[in-house]
């Protein structure tokens, strides 16, 4: 749940935010000018600010500088009619989350307010180091291990340079965390710090999302957007997965490095901008550069400090701490009463290789604090069918997984044989997609809420879905 606050002189407007917003479980404050939202920020700020451009009084660019004075982080998205453009495209570049044009979307404003929610919270949110599973907040990285306190020498070292840096490590060991932690030790933590992954923009939208494009760039480009990179001007952009950017675009990531200067789509004109660039991967780029699929001299530009986020098999011994800990985040997220968790269960988890590291423990964990009967968790709690005092359940595990992903491979052959076609992609992933919906309310007697948490989707994206695939769910919709 977060305090939205919404600026407009339109009464109507606001009455329809605070119906739409409320559905979604955020508080609503409302203001009709520019003048009073900064007044009620600087009272009490809100987690999100969206203000029209058009106010009486001082304009919507002058309250957002009045509030950025205030709370540098706060997120803001601008609203604007398409006469005042280059008033929000200005806003966006001193620093506004993004701006969105007048009229829009539900959808794409419940989308917009969710990325910008996100971005509030890492900016805002302090990722804690070293600190026991008890003390911790939501945002932490946990462990006592060598290599961990190896790991938080670095980031105390990296963090107040102005060094590009490369942070490695295999997936679900936790980049993330440790990119926001550079940030937030960082000289640019009253800045903005953005977040890019590269795997989940479509290639096609990447540049754009990046750079930004001029008015008549392309078909729809109907006026200037600015960049995430420029909109980041004097803080730190996170380009999570670059080992999978295209090549293309990343000659446009090696001048920024070198020429710190970008150009937006269909702009011929440079751009200057002072970001600090922290990248991870959890590709062999050797390999890659080998094979021609990521550019060697750029490469070079991104390691300057290079970072290495150990797998969970490289430190056992703070399995036990990790389980602690999720165990009383997940608990606390979902309102439930920590069961706890017994030395036999402890022992199994540190028995098992853990492929998907970090994330998987925590997923794992999460689902059985689900299905939990109320007594502290046990081995057979954690891997149904294995008894109190048997690590070696895992590889039992293993083997089941290599079962299902077999049946899903002859599932995709077949599908993929009797529906050749442009679109069967898309239609098998639609299938799967309302299937792992369809579990997840299942699971969670259709709250959505507590289903978006377990499938690690925000709950806008969770509702659109639904309604994508038409589900008929006739229970909880809390």
């Amino acid at each position: 749940m977060a305090t939205i606050l919404v600026i407009d002189d339109d009464a109507q407007l606001r009455q329809s935010f605070e119906k739409i917003l409320k559905v979604e479980g955020h508080v609503v404050r409302t203001a009709a000018s520019g003048e009073t939202g900064c007044e009620m920020v600087a009272d009490q700020a809100p987690d999100l600010v969206i203000t029209d451009v058009r106010l009486p009084g001082i304009d919507g660019l002058e309250a957002f500088r009045r509030m950025r004075e205030v709370e540098p982080k706060l997120p803001v998205i601008i609203m604007t009619a398409f006469g005042n453009t280059e008033m929000a495209i200005e806003a966006t570049k001193m620093g506004a989350f993004d701006f969105i044009l007048k009229p829009f979307e539900i959808p794409a404003i419940l989308e917009l307010i969710d990325k910008g929610l996100k971005a509030g919270h890492f900016m805002r949110q302090r990722v804690s180091m070293d600190v026991s599973p008890a003390a911790a907040p939501s945002d932490a990285i946990i462990g006592r291990s060598p290599v961990m306190q190896e790991l938080y020498k670095s980031i105390g070292r990296a963090a107040p340079t102005e060094a590009t840096v490369l942070i490695r490590g295999e997936s679900g060991t936790g980049k993330e965390l440790i990119a926001r932690a550079i940030y937030q030790h960082s000289l640019r933590a009253d800045h903005p710090f953005l977040i890019i992954n590269c795997v989940a923009i479509p290639d096609t939208l990447l540049e754009s999302e990046l750079f930004g494009y001029e008015k008549g760039a392309f078909t729809g480009a109907v006026s200037r957007r600015v960049g995430k990179i420029e909109q980041a001007h004097r803080g730190t952009v996170f380009l999570d997965e670059i080992g999978d950017m295209p090549i293309e675009i990343q000659a446009k990531i090696l001048r920024l490095l070198q020429e710190r200067s970008i150009e937006r789509l269909g702009g011929g004109k440079p751009i200057n901008v002072d970001v600090r660039i922290i990248a991870a991967t959890n590709r062999d780029l050797e390999a890659a550069v080998a094979e021609g699929r990521f550019r060697e001299d750029l490469y070079y530009r991104l390691k300057v400090v290079t970072l290495n986020a150990p797998p969970l098999r490289a430190r056992i011994e703070d399995i036990p701490l990790l389980a602690d800990y999720f165990l009383a985040r997940f608990a606390a997220d979902m309102s439930m009463t920590n069961p706890g968790i017994t030395d036999d269960a402890k022992a199994v988890l540190k028995a098992y290789a853990w492929p998907g590291n970090v994330r998987e423990l925590a997923n794992t964990l999460q689902k059985a604090l689900i299905f939990s009967r109320g007594g502290p968790l046990g081995a057979g709690d954690i891997f149904p069918g294995t008894g109190q005092g048997e690590p070696q359940a895992r590889p039992k595990a293993a083997a089941e997984d290599e079962k299902i992903e077999k049946a899903v491979r002859e599932w995709a052959r077949q599908e993929m044989a009797e529906h050749t076609g442009d679109n069967v992609f898309d239609a098998l992933m639609d299938r799967f997609g309302s299937l792992l919906i369809r579990e997840a309310l299942t699971l969670t007697d259709g709250n959505r809420t507590r289903a978006a948490k377990l499938l690690g989707l925000s709950r806008p994206t969770l509702l659109s879905k639904i309604n994508k695939y038409d589900l008929k769910i006739g229970t909880s919709v809390s």
